[in-house]
């Protein structure tokens, strides 16, 4: 369920295609694609990851720890749309770059969070997007389906972003990931 080491070189890449000083990541398992973007910081940056499960928190500690990363990277743990409130109670500096892989039924809600702490030029990318080719089924029950549905219509509507998806396949199958530059 972790990003492949393709998704994670992507992600490394367009950190340093946008010079990212400030990363900000929804949803971090076990640290993986944490490291990999972490590695595109200068000796001054940081990367916030917020994971809601106190096992994977912790395993991802671990593993940033081990990468030699743990100035850089900072886990907070909790319910993701808890925690991006208190990064803007907080007045933190916009981010960057700000990736979403997390749970897919408020994936609209996690964007709009990452707008109201983003910047213009800021680059948003949400992973698991195409879900198979599921998120064509107009019908589906599927709630991870129809929250990656909302967020494509939020997508398509904003004039706060440019926006495209890219399809991948791969080791993780058939999917894809949304990307954003905020305008």
């Amino acid at each position: 369920i972790s990003v492949s080491a393709g998704q994670g070189k992507f992600l490394q890449m367009l950190a340093m295609m946008c010079n990212a000083n400030r990363i900000l990541e929804v949803g971090t398992l076990v640290g993986y694609s944490s490291i990999w973007m972490a590695r595109a910081l200068p000796e001054d940056g940081k990367l916030i990851s917020i994971e809601f499960d106190t096992h994977h928190a912790k395993l991802a500690r671990k593993n940033i720890a081990s990468a030699g990363l743990e100035k850089k990277v900072v886990v907070r743990e909790g319910m993701a749309l808890d925690v991006l409130a208190r990064l803007q109670e907080e007045n933190q500096a916009p981010f960057d770059l700000i990736f979403i892989d997390a749970d897919k039924p408020p994936y609209a809600e996690y964007f709009q969070w990452a707008l109201k702490l983003s910047r213009p030029g800021t680059i948003i990318v949400l992973d698991n997007v195409i879900r198979n080719g599921s998120i064509l089924d107009e019908d589906s029950k599927d709630e991870k389906v129809q929250g990656v549905q909302r967020l494509n219509k939020l997508l398509a509507a904003s004039d706060e972003v440019s926006a495209t998806i890219l399809q991948s396949v791969g080791l993780k199958g058939y999917d894809g990931m949304a990307i954003a530059v905020v305008k």
